[in-house]
């Protein structure tokens, strides 16, 4: 499996426990947006502990950027990457597979769910083809919300926001069921995509099926 040593170039906080990390593009590095590598952090110890991150970055831009959430409660990959820095090195390796744009349609997220879909968000504002596509998400609080002012700049009110733990008068305040989509959403036949914990995915995935009488229109994160 190919490998590559990155530098950091910028260490960005996004939210209270996320942060952008863009490191140096090595030459010929491609990726379709939606799809991840397995990251490394290149100090003594960890270089062989890799997990999966989604590219957030567009194929023009000439750097990488990965959207983190970090852990550090946890004694893992993302509590590491909490402490790197500018200059500190990460290692990248092979690009695979991950969510795939199918056409139009609903994108639903559970917290740090939504970063597969930052990517493909941007490179169809890029493209000129956001069209109709919706964005739904569900956080525990309103500080929770990833890139609140990128996503509502290119969604306006299809960017729709609910959270689990708190009211807010800016936001819905219910779980993403059958109920709550059946309110938000009036057509079924469009492309579903959804990302998020697995239970959540699953749980998604048996609803949308039965909603839009078809596994062949929703999409989950592989």
């Amino acid at each position: 499996m190919e490998s590559h040593i990155v530098k950091v170039l910028a260490v960005i906080p996004v939210t209270h426990n996320v942060k952008h990390f863009r490191v140096t593009k090595p030459e010929g590095y491609t990726f379709v947006p939606g799809q991840a590598t397995e990251v490394a952090v290149n100090k003594p110890g960890w270089e062989d502990e890799r997990r999966p991150f989604t590219f957030t970055s567009l194929n023009e831009w000439d750097f990488l950027e990965f959207t983190i959430k970090i852990y550090e409660d946890r004694h893992s990959v993302t509590d590491q990457l909490g402490l790197v820095q500018a200059g500190d090195e990460l290692i990248l390796h092979d690009v695979w597979g991950a969510i795939h744009y199918k056409g139009e349609g609903v994108f639903l997220a559970g917290g740090a769910g939504v970063t597969p879909f930052i990517a493909i968000f941007r490179q169809l504002q890029h493209d000129g083809k956001l069209g109709k596509n919706t964005l739904i998400c569900s956080n525990k609080t309103a500080a929770d919300i990833i890139m609140k002012e990128e996503f509502t700049k290119m969604l306006g009110d299809r960017f729709i926001n609910t959270l689990t733990e708190e009211h807010h008068s800016a936001y819905d305040h219910h779980r993403i069921d059958a109920d709550y989509l059946r309110r938000k959403i009036k057509d079924f036949t469009q492309q579903f995509y959804i990302c998020g914990p697995d239970p959540m995915v699953q749980g998604l995935k048996e609803i949308l099926t039965d909603l839009t009488g078809s596994d062949s229109l929703v999409t989950v994160e592989i």
